[in-house]
């Protein structure tokens, strides 16, 4: 088991990594919703930008901003109101990186819509079916992610919906439903299989803290499930074959994704944790929690027995901040940003 010393923040490890900086902030034009998740980040190399989309409420806000934080462009998008007379809330926001095109996609409580992935044009609207819900249930989709040509969105209902997405244009549609949970879907994370067969290369996540763990393709196939204990888990990824899963105790597991063997269990945080994200090229897990802390991680497999080895790199303190969204914001993980509840602004840090 391998505890994170909330302590000593700031300070380089044994290994030399540098202890990372504030840079300048990206103003907000009102505070993240205290939401799971509740940021996504999309990089924009050839033009040197990054793309930063934040829920608040009814609405999600998109920013613009270059390397030294210059928020260049802002717009605003609400979710669709369907049937309802009360405007809808969002549940989350995320660019979805395919292989021919980059979609935004919004979930709320009304539906589902994906828009091109600047904000400009939405492409398509998906309405959630309420009629097998109680009248005391809340119906909302959240966990999103890119497999391939298709997009996976979460539902309250615990299905997750499928949808096969065309190199271009708006001719999306659901190809399937996936049953594996009882309980409503939090989060879901893929990564690419690289050609290899039976592979499991996606995982969702409930509020019961079970794991499905599939494998993605023309037909999706459930390959096993890693039983909950009675804890939600708010936010999963994929690192070569292995499942991080953040807990509402603050604890981050990490499985091997085919067999759901348990290879590391790591008390990572004081309250439950918001967000993980990963830099795969470099294998860096960063876990971001309630108690006001952002920690990264250093995965490694050993040579000798395979399994996923865990060291401690850094950790950051946000004070007086409820944390609810933290990324990476390139693929080295030498910078990320943050969001916080009552935060008009976007937190980035640095170690360049």
């Amino acid at each position: 088991m391998v505890a994170a010393d909330s302590e000593e923040t700031g300070v380089p490890n044994a290994s030399g990594v540098r202890m990372f900086h504030r840079e300048r902030s990206i103003p907000l034009r009102g505070s993240a919703a205290a939401l799971c998740n509740n940021l996504s980040v999309l990089q924009l190399p050839v033009r040197n930008l990054t793309h930063f989309g934040v829920v608040h409420g009814p609405s999600a806000q998109l920013l613009s901003a270059a390397p030294e934080g210059v928020p260049l462009a802002q717009r605003q998008l609400h979710a669709k109101q369907g049937a309802g007379v009360s405007p809808p809330l969002i549940t989350q926001v995320h660019w979805c990186v395919l292989p021919f095109r980059v979609l935004l996609v919004l979930t709320s409580h009304r539906g589902i819509q994906m828009y091109e992935s600047d904000g400009s044009v939405m492409v398509y609207w998906h309405a959630l079916d309420s009629g097998d819900a109680s009248p005391v249930q809340a119906v909302f989709a959240r966990g999103i992610a890119a497999s391939g040509h298709f997009i996976c969105v979460g539902t309250w209902s615990g299905r997750v919906l499928v949808f096969d997405i065309p190199a271009k244009g708006p001719n999306i549609v659901v190809s399937e439903e996936l049953a594996g949970h009882q309980t409503p879907v939090t989060d879901i994370a893929t990564e690419a299989a690289q050609g290899q067969d039976c592979v499991a290369d996606m995982v969702t996540a409930d509020d019961s803290g079970l794991l499905c763990v599939w494998r993605s393709g023309p037909e999706f196939k459930l390959l096993t499930r890693i039983p909950g204990f009675g804890i939600p888990c708010p936010s999963v990824q994929l690192w070569q074959g292995a499942i991080a899963a953040g807990y509402g105790d603050g604890q981050v597991r990490l499985y091997e994704a085919s067999t759901g063997t348990l290879h590391v269990q790591i008390n990572a945080h004081a309250r439950a944790i918001c967000a993980l994200d990963l830099a795969p090229e470099v294998g860096k897990l960063l876990s971001a929690a309630e108690d006001t802390f952002v920690h990264i991680w250093k995965l490694s497999r050993s040579p000798e027995s395979g399994y996923v080895e865990v060291e401690h790199c850094h950790g950051e303190c946000v004070p007086d901040t409820q944390v609810c969204g933290a990324r990476f914001c390139d693929p080295s993980g030498s910078s990320f940003a943050v969001t916080g509840y009552d935060l008009a602004e976007i937190l980035r840090f640095s170690s360049m």
